[in-house]
């Protein structure tokens, strides 16, 4: 396990977070009292077999849904039951999503997709795609920052998913089996990135993973089975 950074109060901290399904009379717990911290420069893994809820948390915790009890604080302050806009502007401002399937649109080049969150939040263009090449360049991109991206190999795809999750300077970056879909020297090449920029840029990153070796090499590692933390 990678030594931790200091630690001053958490970005993120997960109170009793209780998680529940429902189809049709059917009830299915998902997430079981999960309590956590994470904190500003830090890498957290979250470890577990398929369907033991791990997306689920990470669901939550990006704010997309409310659980069914429990809290989620990030810089201190309880977002998890706020209202929609408070939890859109928080997505938009102050967490990047990475996942399995980078979901990049294959019609733009790397550098317009990297954009996209920029033009979003009402960047002007020039501005968004000057910031997107800063950023791939760091990434290793900039000579493919005018390619479309279904030109790209899988390992250039995902970094530069991870760059369009990062050109906002989120506070949190949650990923989603990152190195789902790639070989082992791409995984190891994405997941250094992902540490090198949570230390660089004083990032928390919860790191939703199957590879014992990834998770290991984490700060942090959490294992999960049926919905809850051991």
């Amino acid at each position: 396990m990678t030594t931790s950074p200091n630690k001053i109060d958490p970005i993120l901290r997960v109170e009793n977070l209780n998680h529940t399904f429902h189809t049709g009379s059917t009830q299915v717990r998902a997430l079981k009292r999960i309590s956590f911290e994470a904190h500003s420069g830090e890498v957290t893994a979250v470890v577990g077999p398929s369907g033991c809820g791990k997306s689920t948390l990470l669901y939550l915790l990006g704010l997309l849904d409310q659980p069914e009890s429990g809290e989620v604080f990030f810089n201190g302050n309880p977002v998890a039951h706020s209202n929609e806009a408070t939890r859109t502007r928080l997505r938009n401002q102050k967490i990047g999503f990475v996942f399995q399937f980078h979901f990049l649109i294959k019609e733009l080049t790397a550098r317009e997709n990297v954009a996209l969150p920029l033009r979003k939040s009402g960047t002007e263009r020039k501005e968004a795609l000057a910031k997107a090449d800063v950023i791939l360049a760091r990434l290793g991109l900039e000579d493919k920052v005018d390619r479309f991206v279904n030109k790209l190999s899988g390992g250039e795809q995902q970094r530069v998913a991870i760059a369009r999750a990062l050109v906002n300077s989120p506070a949190l970056l949650l990923a989603d089996e990152p190195t789902g879909n790639l070989d082992t020297q791409n995984s190891q090449k994405v997941f250094e990135l992902l540490k090198e920029f949570a230390l660089a840029e004083n990032i928390a990153v919860l790191l939703v993973t199957h590879n014992l070796e990834i998770a290991q090499n984490c700060h942090r590692c959490l294992r999960m089975r049926d919905g809850e933390l051991s």
